[in-house]
């Protein structure tokens, strides 16, 4: 008896040990239409369901945790879609995260997914949005588990609701969510292998050097109007290290160490204690100069000691080491970028092509966009460079859709490219990774040919579109 009670007990702490999701809240619903109006873009085919999920991870002392997250969804249940995790970029205040800002911020992004058919993931990473506690911010290994665990809540969150997936994941993420994504990329194909497989990824203008290129940027007295990133950034790794320093004021001078305290204890927002210091800095200092508030002792010992802790804690939190990317991987940036400097881009594009990174291209989408100016841009590009890898099946076949790809050929093409089985007059474009419009024109039910003698060489988009029916696929120019 005393044994089936222990196998008993043995079987329920395994089942729920295993049991991810927690709860669902619908929050809303949008229409393709609405989505269209809203976005602008013509790749839009499904209406979505948006819910904030909450599911459990491990914490930073390895035990269970509850994080919440947005989970986008087609409004389609006859259709098998493939799944793509969009990281967030750094968080003013604990709600300013996707589940919370699904109407407007970032949320919006899992808005725009859904509708372009794929089942969108978006983390509110550790103590943000529901989960307790200070965020560990930039801090590789939870921005990746934090996401693995939310896909696997998503599994369980497809068995009670008439949601479908494929094998396909897409990973993508902005600013921090760069940085987290491309965390996430390395950590799936380095620990995770068996159980997840990469399609594509694009991390997005983050701070993927945070050891070199963000090291120097701290280090430099030069104005730089984003201070409260170094404090968010000390702190994080004292939540997550514990030997970073005793005191505040070990690591910031007067007054700035005294502005910084309520934030650390959660009673100030990221986006006060940035406008506090930039007006302090500049009241002391003479203008926005974050290198000033560092104690010039520990300035001092981070130049002239690689194994300081908080040099160790950079390096162990860059993303781009010890690593060899599988999948189709592009990184997108702005040369201009005024808050990640674009140097990041470079220094991993570097890295990892030494490794021997095979399908990976780094790409400056706009020369003379800031950090805000860049994403539309960057997203874009995403956009385009996922399609050309995404597939959508349907429930009775659990093949591709062929619906919703465009019957092209030759492929590469030189000359003319010939569209087979259009099913009615409707305009056919082609579009550059930027999203730039380079060809377009009206096509025939049936048949058309298409002369694309001008096009310069290069991988772009070819898409159709009549009357809501959209079909696309990538085309080769040689």
């Amino acid at each position: 008896m005393k044994q089936a009670i222990l196998f008993l007990a043995i079987v329920l702490s395994t089942n729920l040990s295993a049991q991810n999701l927690v709860s669902t809240t619908l929050l809303g619903t949008k229409s393709s239409a609405q989505l269209q109006s809203t976005f602008g873009v013509p790749f839009i085919q499904y209406g979505v369901k948006y819910y904030r999920i909450k599911y459990t991870t491990t914490n930073l002392q390895n035990a269970l945790d509850t994080v919440s997250g947005l989970l986008v969804v087609p409004n389609n249940s006859n259709k098998i879609f493939p799944r793509v995790v969009y990281q967030h970029g750094t968080s003013g205040s604990k709600t300013d995260v996707p589940s919370y800002t699904s109407a407007g911020g970032e949320g919006q992004v899992g808005l725009l997914f859904g509708g372009l058919g794929y089942v969108a993931l978006l983390p509110d990473y550790l103590g943000l949005g529901d989960s307790d506690g200070f965020h560990p911010y930039v801090h590789a290994a939870s921005e990746a588990s934090v996401a693995i665990d939310m896909l696997r809540a998503e599994v369980e969150f497809e068995a009670q609701n008439p949601v479908h997936t494929n094998d396909q994941l897409f990973i993508t993420g902005y600013s921090q969510g760069g940085h987290a994504a491309m965390a996430l990329h390395r950590a799936i194909e380095l620990e995770h292998a068996d159980e997840f497989t990469v399609t594509a990824a694009a991390p997005l203008s983050g701070p993927y050097s945070l050891s070199g290129v963000m090291r120097h940027l701290i280090l430099t007295d030069t104005v730089y109007y984003y201070p409260a990133y170094i404090p968010n950034t000390a702190l994080s790794y004292q939540t997550v290290y514990g030997n970073i320093f005793n005191q505040l004021e070990d690591v910031f001078k007067q007054p700035y160490a005294n502005l910084i305290l309520p934030f650390y204890q959660g009673t100030k927002t990221l986006t006060t204690l940035n406008s506090q210091l930039i007006s302090a800095l500049t009241a002391n200092e003479g203008s926005c100069r974050p290198f000033r508030m560092l104690q010039d002792s520990l300035v001092q010992n981070i130049m002239n000691n690689p194994n300081h802790p908080i040099n160790v804690a950079l390096r162990a939190n860059d993303t781009y080491n010890n690593w060899t990317p599988q999948a189709p991987m592009r990184l997108f940036y702005c040369m201009a970028d005024d808050q990640v400097p674009f140097m990041n881009s470079v220094v991993a594009r570097d890295t990892l092509m030494a490794t021997g990174a095979v399908d990976f291209i780094a790409n400056d989408v706009n020369p003379a966009a800031d950090h805000g100016d860049c994403f539309d841009p960057a997203m874009t590009s995403t956009i385009l460079f996922f399609l050309g890898f995404q597939q959508i099946g349907t429930v009775s076949t659990n093949d591709p859709d062929e619906l919703t790809r465009l019957e092209i050929s030759p492929n590469p093409v030189s000359d003319v490219l010939t569209i087979r089985n259009l099913p009615k007059e409707g305009t056919f474009q082609i579009v550059d990774y930027q999203g730039k419009i380079l060809l377009k024109s009206r096509v025939a039910a049936g048949t058309s040919t298409i002369q694309v003698s001008q096009l310069p060489k290069g991988v772009y988009m070819a898409m159709y579109s009549a009357g809501g029916v959209v079909r696309m696929e990538k085309v080769i120019k040689e």
